[in-house]
């Protein structure tokens, strides 16, 4: 068997390569060293990818570079190591690998194996529960490996897996949140998290573009949020300590400015992260347009052929105000105003306000 502390060491290696840049950098170091190998590699290959787009982890010196382009250009069609056959969790010798008896083989073994120094070998297979698989090979360029470098591969192998199990729901989550955040990006909205006294824990890139170039918002010395005018702040600060006071209030919907229009959403924070620090009683979803009403309404204009005052009715409709709110701002009689938004709907093709609403939305205006 392995000496136990030289396992343990390679264990807490593996646990946590995958937060390394690059990853398992040190795992993958300290068993080459441990087992006297002139090369260590740890290979992905997740379902659906290509044979040659994998993602390739090495201690040691790598392969030429005129064998690995040689490999990923064509090389890796004809190559005859039967990686998915391999019994998971066992590790396999050269010899068992290639079958010298047939010409590709050593065709391969010529070409690739011992220019890649390669010669002496030790390959295992793990595959985690989803079906990612990774492959962890050992390698030298003269003596062979013998019992005690199989059993600490054997030895390491469950770690492996559930280092790659964790690893792969780890990458799942990153790409569900990367395709999140480019349509929040998209959609121009930003996001910072409060605890219950309002002070700013976290937030994303226009989260903290918006606190740190806003008129508007702001943190201050103590690191809460502050805002301009006074009436505001005080607004803000009242939603952020009844929602802290009871997480299943409603969320409270706030106007910060009307032109060019600036709103933001405050809301109870449901599940806590893993965190030593503060825990986010209140996320504050804040949304602005980029241009000012007037260019807006000339927009809207163009695209829907309204004239200038039917424009300003539906950018104010489609901001969710009411008829009668709308025929007050712009000095409207109701009467007007009403003729108005039947002009607006049926230039707009819209049957009522939530129609316009989403039409207004789904323009290229967003």
């Amino acid at each position: 068997m392995p000496d136990a502390h030289l396992e343990t060491d390679l264990l807490t290696a593996i646990l946590e390569g995958a937060f390394e840049a690059p990853l398992w950098a040190s795992f993958l170091d300290g068993l080459r060293r441990k087992t006297a190998a002139d090369y260590a590699s740890l290979i992905f290959r997740p379902p659906g990818r290509p044979l040659n787009a994998v993602v390739h982890l090495f201690a040691g010196a790598p392969s030429p570079p005129l064998v690995e382009r040689l490999y990923h250009e064509d090389l890796y069609q004809t190559d005859p190591l039967p990686y998915h056959q391999l019994a998971e969790g066992r590790p396999y010798a050269l010899a068992e690998l290639l079958r010298f008896d047939d010409p590709a083989h050593v065709d391969f073994y010529r070409d690739v194996v011992v220019p890649s120094g390669m010669a002496a070998m030790r390959m295992m297979r793990v595959q985690e529960a989803s079906g990612v698989n990774a492959w962890l090979t050992i390698a030298r360029r003269e003596t062979d490996f013998g019992a005690a470098e199989d059993d600490l591969l054997s030895a390491i192998a469950p770690a492996l897996r559930g280092a790659l199990r964790n690893f792969a729901a780890l990458e799942h989550e990153r790409f569900n949140a990367s395709v999140a955040a480019e349509a929040i990006r998209r959609l121009h909205f930003g996001w910072f998290t409060l605890d219950a006294t309002g002070r700013v824990l976290e937030s994303n890139a226009l989260g903290t573009d918006i606190l740190a170039k806003s008129s508007i918002l702001r943190r201050n010395a103590d690191g809460r949020l502050a805002a301009r005018p006074a009436k505001l702040e005080r607004e803000i600060v009242m939603a952020i300590r009844e929602l802290a006071a009871n997480p299943k209030s409603r969320a409270r919907a706030i106007t910060l400015n009307q032109d060019p229009w600036f709103d933001m959403l405050l809301a109870p924070t449901h599940g806590q992260p893993i965190s030593a620090g503060p825990n986010p009683a209140v996320i504050a979803y804040v949304h602005g347009d980029n241009a000012p009403s007037a260019h807006r309404c000339d927009q809207l204009a163009k695209l829907f052929a309204l004239t200038p005052s039917e424009a300003r009715l539906a950018l104010a409709l489609s901001r969710g105000m009411t008829i009668a709110e709308a025929a007050a701002e712009f000095g409207l009689t109701l009467e007007t105003a009403r003729n108005y938004s039947k002009k607006i709907y049926s230039k707009t093709g819209a049957r009522g306000q939530p129609d316009l609403v989403r039409f207004v939305m789904r323009s290229v205006l967003v």
